[in-house]
């Protein structure tokens, strides 16, 4: 089990990781796409710049995430992490927009036709930025981050559009002038699956924030462990609430009512002892007893 100052450590070096390749690589795009006469490469680029500032929001929103409890926030910081995903969706949502307008201004213009070898330059970065995207998207599942997992898609979604300027600009080389705008429709394809991939981003945190009913599995769990523990007859309500990298749980269980209140007591704690042994990323159990 991963301990939260571990988690932590994990999550903020994977960001370092991915706004360092990010930086290299936003600047290698734009000298590319520049010298390379590449509207996709450019706006290719254009992604990979608001990706090094929405990594550093989640840099932030990790660090500031996890300050312990304090007296104005009996549940710690953890929603922070929600509302940073909220602003690297919105990152994502501008990138695109700007390419759909630079590929749409782009084709007005009188064009000169990519240079080949900047096929070669975006095969490396299609594989760098997948591995990237694999990386960063297995460490957000270590750790719980949904910021993290939404810097993870930031990789994703670069590796697409470098894809589509790949294809574009193939077209464009294979087919001649006829086809010297094809890498402006594709960098406008891509920037419709930044899009697409902002509203996967967004959905999620949105229903962190409301507390909506989205974690079925960990529930089954939840329920499973605790009718294991002797003397548990039966569980009633089975509330989750997701605060960061952490979970918070409301649970109503049936006890035999011919118990003490000291026995119910010591039931209860031995229950939640029980669930953040045996079930990884709980930070507190409030349980509400009911008789038989």
């Amino acid at each position: 089990m991963i301990q939260k100052q571990a988690k932590e450590q994990i999550a903020v070096k994977t960001i370092y990781f991915s706004m360092l390749g990010s930086m290299l690589l936003a600047i290698l795009k734009w000298m590319a796409g520049i010298l390379g006469n590449s509207h996709a490469i450019i706006a290719d680029a254009v992604e990979s710049t608001t990706d090094v500032f929405s990594s550093g929001f989640v840099l932030f929103g990790i660090k500031y995430s996890n300050k312990p409890v304090d007296k104005n926030h009996p549940y710690g910081h953890g929603r922070a992490e929600a509302l940073i995903t909220f602003i690297v969706a919105g990152f994502l949502a501008v990138a695109a927009f700007i390419i759909i307008y630079q590929g749409i201004k782009g084709m007005g213009m009188p064009r000169v036709l990519p240079k080949s070898w900047t096929l070669i330059f975006l095969a490396g970065v299609i594989i760098w930025k997948e591995i990237s995207y694999r990386l960063v998207l297995k460490k957000s599942k270590e750790t719980n981050s949904s910021s993290l997992k939404a810097d993870a898609w930031h990789h994703r979604s670069d590796a697409v559009t470098s894809l589509a300027a790949f294809i574009g600009i193939s077209i464009a080389l294979i087919f001649g002038n006829n086809f010297k705008y094809a890498d402006n429709w594709a960098a406008i394809f891509a920037a419709g699956f930044i899009l697409y991939n902002s509203y996967l981003i967004f959905r999620p945190a949105l229903g962190e924030i409301m507390d909506e009913h989205l974690y079925e599995n960990l529930e089954v769990e939840i329920r499973k462990v605790s009718l294991g523990v002797p003397g548990i007859l039966d569980i009633k309500k089975c509330f989750i609430r997701k605060v960061g990298m952490k979970y918070y749980i409301d649970l109503s269980v049936v006890m035999n009512s011919n118990m003490t209140v000291r026995q119910g007591h010591d039931l209860a704690h031995k229950l939640k002892d029980t669930l953040l042994e045996k079930i990884n990323n709980i930070s507190d159990v409030l349980i509400h007893v009911e008789p038989n």
